[in-house]
């Protein structure tokens, strides 16, 4: 029997319970989408580091999937309100302490703790949807409705930072996300009630050194991939014990959850292939989908576009997420198509997506220019996102518990950190190849290029500079043009990279299966033979 969390004046208004719900996990996932826009100034602000930022940001990450498993127990002791608005009330008080955080280290403890809160309502709020829809396709419903709202949530806070960063400074984006989560407290307490009758379970054998393991080998894992490329990899001693913390934390995390009645992660999950090819499919699809932060990057850089502007391109992208997932969702619950076909076609459409920025890559397009393409690559998330993550799910052992949700989080940690390790060092090393070959033409015997300088050179003295300045001001237009298709060749080689791997995966969606039932047939027919 379904617990009874909405008080009875609101129970029929699903409508209102939808809104709600998804008012209350965008007030939450708002937090890491509004920390990763408002970066650079805050880059600004402290005096750090971009990887000193990126760090914080995981380590929000790290938070979130080592309290996941937690969390789940935590509910089952205390009333969803009660929790519910502890959470959220905890959430707007880091908020403001980190408005005037001055510390990185401070900041980078507040953001940890931001991410135990913000596992702490999204396990609420997909408890909540779990508890509206019938309990056959609650984990495919709450999927279509959490997961893309996952994806969303960076648009919805881009569009509130362009706005007050457009109007004041970036700190007034979050005095307006702490209003959101003033609002969501006060429609928890509104539609909740104050106890649901469930059956309260005591907090005994929780793991609490399993989570401290998981939450030490995420951040050692984060520190590793971000500080990696910035110190040389393994010359640097720092990378070597970061790594080895994070090897050394993964091993005794799995050993001691092998040894538990009652694990945060159940070792036994991985004993099916199809859940941990879910898991391989979910993380090619996070670490091939976020090449569109080429396309923001160059919309920001080369464009030079307002945040507005470009939040205005992730709608689209976002409206490209909605549809498709919707209707994927209804295509799976219909029953009419195999996983299979999403897989061949969300990968085929993000190759697609990313062949079609390669061909169109130059140093003036507009935003009717990238709208088709913006789009096509949220279809092909709303085509893969869902049914990859509901794969996942009905894969897992019921015994299990809840370690397929748990691992497609750590899933998504970790194409993460790979993302941001892989395409910085494939845009130094192609960016660096390009420079080069640029730099072998930049001499004074070639022709173009003392033309060019000389252009420049009396444009800038004609506009009253000295001959000097001119030809100081000449050169670093060459230096900056130079920079500027070095990175547009950059950005189209690491597109080309996407494309050829999106389709080999799509390839090998259609082959494999095939393979293995001929393997399966020739098998058959031999055991045929060999009886007769």
């Amino acid at each position: 029997m379904k617990q009874a969390y909405f008080k009875p004046w609101v129970q029929g208004w699903d409508w209102g319970i939808r809104i709600a719900l998804l008012l209350l996990l965008l007030s939450s996932l708002m937090q890491l989408g509004l920390f990763a826009l408002t970066g650079s100034y805050i880059v600004a602000y402290l005096g750090v580091q971009q990887e000193d930022i990126s760090f914080c940001l995981m380590s929000t990450y790290a938070g979130i999937i080592a309290s996941i498993p937690m969390q789940f127990r935590f509910i089952r002791r205390f009333e969803m309100r009660n929790y519910l608005a502890a959470n959220v009330a905890l959430a707007i008080l880091l908020n403001w302490l980190c408005i005037d955080c001055r510390d990185i280290n401070i900041l980078l403890v507040i953001r940890f703790l931001q991410g135990i809160l913000t596992g702490g309502i999204c396990v609420s709020t997909l408890i909540l949807i779990f508890s509206r829809v019938p309990t056959h396709r609650a984990q495919l419903i709450g999927a279509a409705v959490f997961y893309p709202t996952i994806l969303g949530n960076i648009v919805v806070a881009a569009s509130i930072a362009a706005v007050f960063i457009d109007i004041s400074e970036w700190k007034a984006s979050y005095y307006c996300l702490i209003g959101i989560q003033l609002f969501s407290l006060l429609i928890t307490m509104l539609l909740l009630r104050r106890s649901s009758g469930h059956r309260r379970l005591p907090l005994y054998q929780i793991d609490w050194v399993g989570f401290l393991l998981f939450a030490l080998s995420a951040l050692a894992l984060a520190y590793t991939f971000i500080y990696g490329s910035r110190y040389y990899w393994f010359d640097d001693r720092r990378i070597c014990y970061s790594s080895c913390i994070a090897g050394a934390g993964v091993i005794l995390f799995l050993y001691r959850q092998s040894l538990l009645k009652r694990p945060l992660i159940h070792p036994g999950v991985f004993k099916s292939v199809h859940f941990v090819t879910g898991l391989c499919l979910l993380g090619l699809y996070y670490g091939g989908k976020d090449s569109i932060n080429l396309v923001y990057n160059y919309a920001f850089v080369t464009l030079k576009w307002t945040p507005f502007q470009v939040a205005a391109l992730g709608c689209c992208n976002i409206a490209g997420v909605v549809s498709l997932a919707v209707f994927s969702t209804r295509l799976i619950i219909a029953k009419k198509h195999n996983f299979q076909f999403f897989l061949t076609a969300g990968f085929g459409l993000m190759a697609l997506f990313n062949l079609w920025m390669w061909y169109i890559m130059t140093p003036d397009l507009s935003f009717t220019d990238l709208l088709f393409p913006i789009f096509i690559q949220g279809a092909a998330s709303g085509l893969l996102f869902v049914p990859i993550i509901i794969y996942i799910l009905t894969s897992a052992a019921g015994f299990s518990g809840t370690s397929g949700i748990v691992l497609a989080a750590c899933t998504r940690f970790t194409a993460t950190l790979q993302s941001i390790a892989g395409l910085y060092n494939l845009q130094l090393y192609h960016n660096q190849y390009f420079k080069e070959g640029f730099l072998s033409y930049l001499t004074p015997d070639n022709p173009n290029t003392t033309n060019r300088l000389n252009t420049y050179q009396s444009l800038y003295t004609s506009k009253g500079f000295s001959a000097e300045q001119g030809s100081y001001i000449a050169k670093t237009v060459i230096w900056q043009s130079l920079g500027q298709q070095s990175q547009l060749l950059t950005n189209r080689a690491v597109f080309m990279t996407f494309a050829l791997l999106m389709l080999s995966i799509a390839l090998l969606v259609l082959i494999i299966p095939a393979i293995r039932k001929t393997c399966k047939y020739l098998n058959s027919t031999s055991a045929m033979e060999s009886d007769r």
